[in-house]
């Protein structure tokens, strides 16, 4: 644990106080960053995590352009605001308004003329929000911090902490302290065991007191027999943290509204010389994020780069979850061969093409549609010049909303016929038909050929809607060819992998459950192979990242520990699971449910794994030992090569004489 702070540090913080104190406006801070609990003091939150976060404490302040201007302030890791305040104003440093301010005055009827810089030495404190009484009173009784640390210190994890607060860890702040101040409010937990949400949901007398509910468990809770945690499982979870996807549209328009544009000249200056084009939409930048989809982009863009062709990526700049409706404000992320070109608006990216003329070979894939609009998009191609091209199904948002498929993120529903009563109970319900009505209008619009990576995937696809699909086809993103020779096969326990990051989605507590039940049996040992540790889990974390540079870093750990068999148990229907393929190809077998999609086709092989009716069914192969029969050994595990797809590169080269 880090040191108490010296007397000095801890009188510069109260200097720091009541400078921010004074001109900060809580507000504009909780109107502009709706992700803040209602109970969370936002004065609290700034200081203790909000300008690391880059947000702004006051409209006419930008954090990220202060810190930008000033790097010396910057390099020594000092607050922004109370250093200008302190400082910055009487050295003549100036400041610029925050990107959240129009928005803000919009919404409170408020011209930007008739705002000015406060007078920070005689400005009386600002009066206090809703947000700040509600605060206020929920906090009281309060307990000195010393006495609260006292009190949790042998209980709390810090490695726990740090693992699934990244953050926290990347700031270098004091993981308890941090908790006991402002964690606490934002729900995280202090422990594996102890979940802040669901003690103060079971106990309505602890929240209303504004105790910690950790401090409150050690100190009384766990005499007076309460519970640390629910015992409903994970599930039960998911659904106490759902979030409308109304919720999330408002702040994907938010954060749109309130992004800066790039000049277009820089567009039109970078395509200027492009006489091949392949154009590709998807839902992020996929050369700053990692996943399946991401790493499909890489192999596109790389073999079409093989083919001499250059390759344009747009996305949507603020992150969505749903199609975008024509009056929202979507900005698009652009790249030309991977490199960045800025912020525009979709109507500059279409006249730009315009601009560029109709030579040389043009072709489109839309790998997702999520933050696009389906009118803007087809406009966009047409002046390019495209009117047919490729849609690939890497989801299913062309059929709901919860392009997952999951009722309220839990449960498969299997596409039931839209207005169902299946999805009168469902959070995504009411948002489906925005989803099917707008790639109906993409798919009028355009010649769409849909792309499968699955056989299962395109037969499903198709049982379920009728979009007007010029043409379908499957192809997988990988395929497995033999490799000679027998892997080796190590003596010992039964070794079952989790690939990937630890999330619900994926299966990671069926895992975890699964590891923690059997911790002291000897016949089992646990491992995750993965980019993010979960100590939730008794098994030991292995760090491996799949990326450009390293494709086969998974199929190659799999192969290395000597994995028995990789549990795949996906919430959702994979349309493709690259970690089921690496599994296979590193020697494992493959274990998962009836709900998995593509992993259930691939897996019903015998000589791949095994496909459990239900997760009582898995738990009860491993408690008889019946399980032991798909070890390396008994079964004859066998390695492979991966193939990988060249994607839409390929079947455009198929299509052209």
């Amino acid at each position: 644990m880090a040191a108490q702070a010296p007397a000095d540090d801890n009188a510069k913080a109260a200097t720091d106080h009541r400078a921010i104190s004074v001109a900060f406006d809580p507000d504009f801070y909780t109107a502009t960053y709706t992700d803040l609990p209602d109970h969370l003091d936002p004065l609290w939150h700034y200081r203790m995590a909000g300008w690391r976060e880059s947000r702004d404490p006051a409209p006419w302040f930008s954090t990220e352009d202060y810190l930008r201007d000033n790097p010396d302030v910057a390099a020594e890791g000092l607050e922004p605001f109370a250093h200008y305040l302190q400082h910055g104003r009487d050295q003549g440093r100036s400041v610029s308004a925050s990107r959240h301010a129009r928005r803000y005055f919009r919404a409170v009827r408020w011209s930007p003329a008739e705002w000015t810089y406060p007078d920070f030495d005689h400005a009386p404190r600002p009066a206090q929000s809703q947000q700040q009484r509600r605060a206020q009173r929920r906090r009281a009784p309060s307990i000195p911090l010393a006495e609260q640390r006292a009190a949790v210190l042998a209980e709390f994890d810090v490695a726990y902490y740090l693992a699934i607060n990244p953050d926290v860890a990347g700031a270098g702040l004091d993981p308890l302290e941090h908790f006991l101040v402002t964690g606490w409010l934002e729900d995280r937990d202090p422990s594996a065991a102890f979940s802040v949400r669901d003690y103060l949901a079971d106990n309505p007398d602890v929240a209303e007191s504004g105790i910690n509910p950790f401090v409150h468990y050690i100190r009384a809770g766990r005499a007076e027999g309460r519970a640390p945690k629910s015992a409903l499982g994970f599930r039960h979870d998911v659904i106490a943290r759902l979030r409308s996807p109304g919720e999330r549209i408002a702040e994907t328009v938010a954060a749109a509204d309130a992004l800066r544009l790039d000049p277009a000249a820089r567009l039109a200056s970078a395509l200027g010389a492009v006489r091949d084009l392949h154009i590709t939409l998807s839902h992020d930048d996929y050369t700053r994020n990692f996943g399946g989809l991401q790493m499909c982009l890489r192999r596109e863009s790389a073999q079409f780069a093989h083919l001499g062709v250059d390759h344009l990526h747009l996305f949507p700049a603020a992150p969505s979850y749903a199609v975008r409706a024509d009056d929202e404000p979507g900005p698009l992320g652009v790249l030309l061969n991977g490199q960045r070109l800025g912020v525009h608006r979709a109507e500059t990216v279409r006249d730009v093409l315009a601009d560029l003329g109709r030579a040389g070979r043009r072709s489109f894939a839309i790998h997702s549609l999520l933050g696009h609009a389906p009118e803007a998009t087809a406009d966009l191609l047409a002046a390019a010049g495209l009117t047919g091209g490729y849609f690939w199904l890497h989801d299913f948002a062309s059929l709901c909303a919860g392009f997952h498929l999951l009722r309220n993120d839990v449960e498969d529903c299997a596409a039931p016929p839209s207005g169902s009563a299946a999805c009168g109970i469902c959070i995504y319900g009411p948002f489906r038909a925005r989803h099917t009505e707008a790639h109906r209008r993409l798919f009028e619009r355009l010649r769409m050929t849909v792309v499968a990576p699955s056989r299962t995937t395109l037969d499903f696809w198709r049982a379920h809607t009728d979009l007007p699909a010029h043409d379908a086809v499957v192809r997988p993103h990988a395929t497995l060819k033999p490799r000679k020779g027998a892997p080796a096969a190590a003596d010992g326990p039964f070794r079952l992998a989790f690939l990937g990051m630890p999330t619900s989605l994926k299966g990671w507590p069926v895992f975890r459950d699964l590891a923690i039940s059997l911790a002291g049996d000897p016949r089992y040992e646990f491992l995750h192979l993965g980019g993010r540790p979960d100590p939730a889990a008794p098994a030991a974390f292995h760090a491996v990242l799949v990326t450009g540079e390293r494709p086969l870093a998974m199929q190659e750990a799999v192969e290395a520990l000597q994995v028995d068999a990789a549990l795949i148990w996906p919430l959702c229907r994979e349309t493709f699971s690259f970690t089921a393929y690496e599994a296979a190809a590193g020697g494992a077998a493959v274990i998962t449910g009836p709900d998995s999609g593509n992993v259930a086709a691939f897996a019903s092989d015998a000589a791949v794994g095994r496909v459990f009716a239900d997760e009582a069914a898995l738990v009860e192969a491993f408690a008889s030992g019946r399980i032991l029969e798909l070890a390396r050994k008994p079964r004859g595990a066998k390695v492979f090569d991966l193939v990988y797809s060249g994607m839409t590169a390929d079947l455009v080269a198929e299509s052209r004489p």
